[in-house]
């Protein structure tokens, strides 16, 4: 009987690295979906310390409670220039794992490589807090660096918001927020692979389907229902940005990974911000997968995505001459 030829690995060779290592840690926990979900949480984040570590340091680093809501952020300086710009990062997770400690190396290498503050925001979890709780955080952190970000020296004309995976989703989803408070959006939005359609519908879904590219369908359920109070939540366009009017949203970058379940949706959106007028710098990420930027210490396709949004943020943040 004749043998049918392997399959050729279609993901880039360090990035195939990072998925495998990243599997062999969770399989250290053959029981994970039964646990608790704190416990399943401690896990990640023991999981993903080694690829957090490391990376660029800060000239300091601070976390506070800010606005009316009290939420925590932390701050991320690579130098003490006055009238600085700012990212806020807004981290993915299902908007149900992850912190700002999971990806603090994230943060640290935007700041670095754009020469730019970083905020990141430490937002309520789902399922224990459902849609939009998590957005109101990140409005109120919005506020508070536009009202107060002069006096410690963030320049609040230059505030730019980006997240990865549902980081993704809650970027654009804050911003559309503004637009219908009828205040302006941010500066510019920086999108890494975002989660923006609560139906799987799209080919990417079956053709990436599986653990071995880091994400899948099943696992997307669960985070939208973890986030959804109700089935209603799920169409609205602030949860499900898709399904939203994109007129007047700020200039985009969309770091897309092709081996990725939600490639095709990223596609989509960012086909329907250029038809609605904005602005998109659209990258796809041949040989990539769901998370794969935080490779960065492995990965030199990593380490070029990061540093062309870094590029692509530190010109769309530079002081008008």
């Amino acid at each position: 009987m004749t043998e049918s030829p392997a399959i050729a690995d279609d993901l880039d060779p360090d990035i195939r690295r990072f998925q495998r290592e990243m599997a062999a840690s969770y399989g250290r926990y053959p029981d994970f979906e039964q646990l608790s979900l704190p416990e399943r949480r401690r896990i990640a984040e023991e999981v993903r310390a080694p690829w957090t570590s490391g990376g660029p340091v800060m000239h300091r680093t601070e976390e506070r409670l800010v606005g009316p809501l009290g939420v925590r952020i932390r701050i991320h300086r690579p130098d003490d220039k006055p009238a600085a710009p700012v990212l806020i990062y807004v981290h993915g997770g299902g908007w149900t794992m992850f912190s700002l400690d999971t990806h603090d190396r994230l943060m640290r290498e935007y700041a670095a490589r754009a020469g730019v503050v970083v905020v990141g925001v430490d937002y309520s979890l789902s399922p224990e807090a459902k849609f939009p709780v998590a957005l109101d955080q990140i409005d109120s952190v919005i506020g508070w660096l536009r009202s107060e970000g002069t006096a410690h020296g963030i320049d609040p004309a230059r505030i730019a918001i980006g997240g990865d995976s549902v980081g993704g989703n809650m970027t654009v989803a804050a911003n559309l927020r503004l637009l219908a408070a009828g205040k302006p959006p941010l500066a510019a939005m920086l999108i890494n692979y975002g989660a923006f359609d609560s139906r799987p519908a799209h080919p990417s879904y079956q053709r990436y389907d599986g653990p071995e590219y880091n994400l899948t369908i099943a696992e997307m359920a669960v985070f939208w229902d973890n986030y959804a109070r109700t089935p209603a939540d799920l169409d609205n366009p602030f949860a499900s940005p898709i399904r939203a009017d994109l007129a007047g949203l700020p200039p985009a970058f969309f770091a897309i990974a092709e081996c990725d379940v939600l490639a095709d949706e990223n596609r989509v959106l960012a086909g329907r911000m250029i038809k609605a007028g904005v602005s998109v710098d659209l990258n796809v990420y041949m040989g990539a997968t769901h998370s794969f930027v935080e490779a960065v210490s492995i990965s030199p396709l990593a380490d070029r995505a990061l540093s062309e949004a870094s590029a692509w943020l530190a010109a769309r943040l530079k002081s008008p001459a």
